[in-house]
């Protein structure tokens, strides 16, 4: 009977190994068919370029450059971010890379699986970088950082490097995938609008600024002159009183003159 329990656990073991395992190991994301290649990156939030998930990525960058990317997500999905760096020639040290993902409002985003900041020692030709965002939900507590509909922005760079490293060139291939697309059926919440990313602060003045014309003496005349508000009012009110009183009370306490 003993052993017969014991075929049946390893039997219920097995089986539920055997179901785990598709849905832990995700498949690597791959390019989409007929995707148009990117060949170039933005230097910060506001000149990031824009790619779509199944995008490939491939620039020619520099050690100590920050490149930047960004794609659109929407509830229910999760996306998978792979990048190589790869060394055309050997350098000095090792060097540490990191990537990592921001929303829209330039929250920090967790990844739940992928080498977000490994380390490459000096003789290795490339190293390769990983992060799994998590679900993107239809709506979030304003306090939390929940992943939300809208905008994120990808930013490729290098920590840690010995300084005759800096500038020393590389390439970069970089795919955001999308592994599962959920929907947003399971929560009771819907966003207001998807968290975009200002990226028209300002305007630029492309004409010179005109002067203002200078004020005429007459007026420069009563510049001095303070403006009459209920502070100099009350002011010269009290000061008013106050004479009234000192004369009142030195009319009361004075001693008659003796004839």
């Amino acid at each position: 009977m003993r052993t017969a329990l014991f075929r049946s656990l390893a039997a219920l073991v097995a089986v539920g190994g055997a179901a785990l395992v598709p849905a832990a190991a995700v498949a690597a994301p791959t390019p989409s068919p007929g995707a148009t290649p990117v060949n170039r990156a933005g230097t910060s939030f506001l000149t990031a370029t824009p790619i779509s998930a199944g995008q490939p990525v491939r620039v020619d960058a520099s050690i100590g450059d920050h490149l930047y990317w960004a794609f659109s997500a929407t509830a229910g999905q999760v996306h998978e971010i792979t990048a190589t760096v790869t060394f055309p020639k050997e350098r000095s040290g090792a060097s540490t890379w990191t990537v990592d993902v921001f929303d829209g409002l330039r929250r920090r985003q967790a990844c739940t699986a992928g080498a977000q900041t490994p380390t490459v020692d000096a003789k290795a030709s490339s190293v390769t970088l990983g992060c799994t965002l998590r679900e993107v939900r239809p709506w979030a507590e304003p306090w939390s950082a929940d992943p939300l509909p809208g905008s994120y922005v990808i930013r490729l760079s290098v920590t840690d490097l010995p300084e005759p490293d800096l500038g020393a060139p590389v390439d970069v291939d970089l795919l955001v995938g999308e592994v599962a697309d959920r929907g947003a059926s399971a929560d009771d919440g819907e966003l207001a609008a998807p968290l975009v990313p200002n990226t028209k602060a300002g305007t630029v003045l492309n004409a010179v600024p005109v002067a203002e014309p200078e004020a005429d003496d007459a007026d420069s005349l009563t510049d001095w002159l303070p403006d009459l508000g209920s502070r100099w009012v009350w002011t010269g009110v009290g000061g008013v009183l106050a004479a009234v009183a000192g004369v009142f009370g030195f009319a009361v306490t004075r001693r008659p003159r003796r004839r």
